[in-house]
């Protein structure tokens, strides 16, 4: 059993290279937050999270802005990290809900206003949850991802991929150039942000119509291209709506529209359509819709499975390792398949997604396993922070033609995420040795 002694918190702020369009609205900075755990033996862990206050809540965002909505969810870290020297634990899942308890009571009691989205509180609770996790990889050096995992999930873990497909972002600014260049490097999934609210107004209709000419605009330029990595030999498009979509009509429409311009067989998946308190049947929607913010425990994951959703994107980054372990048993259970999406997480965070997304069972569709990475588009400072990785030339850290590869090394090291990194050690001083 562990239990936490001593606690520490910091947080940093990495610029955009520009602003980062989504979910309606644009963010130029996202800040970085450290945790450290020390624990009764002398035994220390260090955690890393990525806040995203307009991904979380967008309510939070609006009203009180990217300054001081990051602020509170600092609070929250810190309010979660007193809680949790009181929880003894003996795997970082032991502490999942009642932290999560904690959190979301400070946060709503802090906020005031219409309920908190519980996201909320997760992404705030994604630097602890990590660094639980490397405190118990401490006790048992060399330890696999797979094994240090409670054996009650490990039947979830049996794939070994070789590749995974790296799908970056195509967000609301980004150009046709920018795009002609992502399929040049090999890109072959396109994560496609709509959702846009290109006026500034909330018209739901000149929403769709800006989706609608913004997918006919990367059909035009993708849709011809061959791809040797998908079950049709065409390029994929994961259409990301975040929430936007008040009505099922709309989703239909934008369905249709994909259908005559003929990039219906394109789309792997259209991923959160609705707010997450619209509960519709997809069923009969002709595409894989697939849950994100919405799902933020088993029972949201069953009540998506039974409204025919066919697909989940588990966020390691954004909602802890512990929860994704969770709603990945669930979807197993019940044959939905599961990947890995980003936050704009560093480097090192993106190898802890690394370390799930390889040992999912592929999306239908795709040859290999899918992973989210779009930090190298957006950070100003992404090649200082690979850098910072406990193994920066690790061969599995750049992708290549749009594929990240898990050779031998990848798996004998974990993708170095239990390795030291000496910057993110040096955050909280040298340890002593016991």
């Amino acid at each position: 059993m562990i239990t936490i002694k001593k606690t520490n918190f910091m947080v940093e702020r990495e610029p955009l290279l520009a602003p980062f369009g989504f979910k309606g609205g644009y963010v130029n900075e996202l800040w970085q937050s450290f945790v450290s755990l020390e624990d009764m033996e002398g035994d220390r862990g260090v955690g890393l999270g990525v806040q995203s206050i307009l991904w979380s809540d967008p309510q939070v965002y609006t009203q009180w802005g990217n300054e001081r909505g990051n602020v509170f969810m600092n609070e929250i870290t810190k309010h979660a990290l007193l809680a949790a020297q009181h929880i003894p634990f003996e795997t970082p899942m032991d502490m999942l809900d009642p932290l999560v308890v904690q959190a979301y009571e400070y946060a709503s009691r802090a906020w005031g206003g219409d309920p908190l989205r519980v996201t909320f509180a997760l992404n705030a609770l994604v630097p602890i949850d990590h660094a639980a996790w490397m405190l118990l990889s401490r006790k048992s050096p060399g330890i696999h991802f797979t094994e240090l995992i409670p054996e009650a999930y490990r039947s979830i873990l049996a794939s070994r991929h070789e590749r995974l497909a790296c799908t970056p972002v195509v967000s609301y600014g980004m150009t046709e150039a920018d795009v002609v260049a992502l399929l040049d490097e090999g890109y072959f999934v396109l994560k496609i942000k709509l959702g846009s609210d290109p006026n500034q107004d909330g018209d739901p209709e000149k929403m769709l119509e800006w989706d609608i000419h913004r997918l006919k605009e990367i059909h035009r330029i993708a849709g011809n291209r061959d791809c040797l990595h998908t079950a049709n030999g065409k390029i994929a498009y994961y259409l990301d709506i975040n929430g936007r979509y008040g009505s099922k009509d709309l989703l239909c429409r934008l369905v249709d529209a994909a259908e005559r311009i003929g990039a219906l067989e394109h789309i792997l998946l259209v991923e959160e359509p609705f707010p997450e308190h619209v509960h519709l049947d997809v069923s009969d929607i002709p595409v894989r819709v697939t849950g994100d913010e919405s799902v933020h425990d088993e029972k949201d994951a069953m009540e998506r499975i039974q409204m025919g959703y066919g697909a989940f994107a588990l966020k390691p980054v954004a909602k802890t390792m512990s929860m994704s372990l969770r709603i990945a048993k669930l979807a197993s259970e019940h044959g939905i398949p599961c990947f890995c999406a980003d936050l704009t997480a560093n480097p090192m965070m993106v190898d802890w997604n690394k370390n799930l997304a390889a040992h999912l069972p592929p999306v239908p569709g795709l040859s290999m396993g899918l992973i989210e990475s779009n930090g190298s588009q957006n950070y100003s400072n992404w090649e200082v922070m690979k850098k910072n990785h406990s193994m920066p030339g690790g061969s599995w850290i750049q992708a290549m033609d749009g594929q990240f590869q898990l050779h031998a090394d990848f798996y004998e090291y974990n993708g170095g995420i239990f390795g030291r990194s000496g910057y993110y050690e040096s955050l909280f001083g040298t340890q002593k040795s016991k």
